[in-house]
């Protein structure tokens, strides 16, 4: 690699913003629901794949005042959405799928609303298998449904 190259690539690692060959946990089909006015609360939504494995821990977006990481699951007959306090593990090489009715990144007091077509910016927080935090910047497409398989990645 030409000595400008890993300087540049230095560089934008010091700044923050994620470049592929820096990204830690592989993103795809990534997109969030649409809201109506009013609404407080709505997921994100992707497939994850850590090649050396990690934990999502948590989030950030300006659209929202919290993110976390939840789940639906049955509880009796009753189907409820929880918090995941310690985070969603992503085994090493295998995808994992946050999608309605199961894991999801849960935006909350939603600062507006959120139409079809909206980019939002949402920074992920991973915790990798070094113990090390890193943070992970994406943007992606607010939707009223779930994209169909083989839409471009965001």
């Amino acid at each position: 690699m030409s000595r400008l190259l890993s300087t540049c690539l230095f560089a934008l690692a010091l700044a923050g913003v994620a470049t592929p060959a820096l990204a830690q946990v592989q993103v795809s089909d990534a997109w969030a629901r649409a809201t109506v006015t009013g609404q407080k609360g709505t997921g994100a939504f992707m497939k994850l794949t850590a090649p050396e494995g990690a934990t999502l821990i948590g989030g950030a977006s300006p659209v929202a005042g919290v993110v976390e990481i939840h789940e639906m699951a049955m509880e009796g007959n009753v189907m409820r959405m929880r918090a995941l306090p310690k985070g969603l593990a992503l085994p090493a090489g295998k995808p994992v799928e946050l999608k309605p009715g199961g894991y999801h990144v849960m935006l909350m007091d939603l600062k507006q609303t959120l139409k079809p077509g909206d980019k939002v910016k949402l920074d992920l927080q991973f915790e990798l298998k070094d113990k090390k935090v890193v943070t992970q910047p994406l943007e992606i497409e607010v939707r009223s449904v779930a994209p169909m398989s083989g839409m471009p990645h965001h």
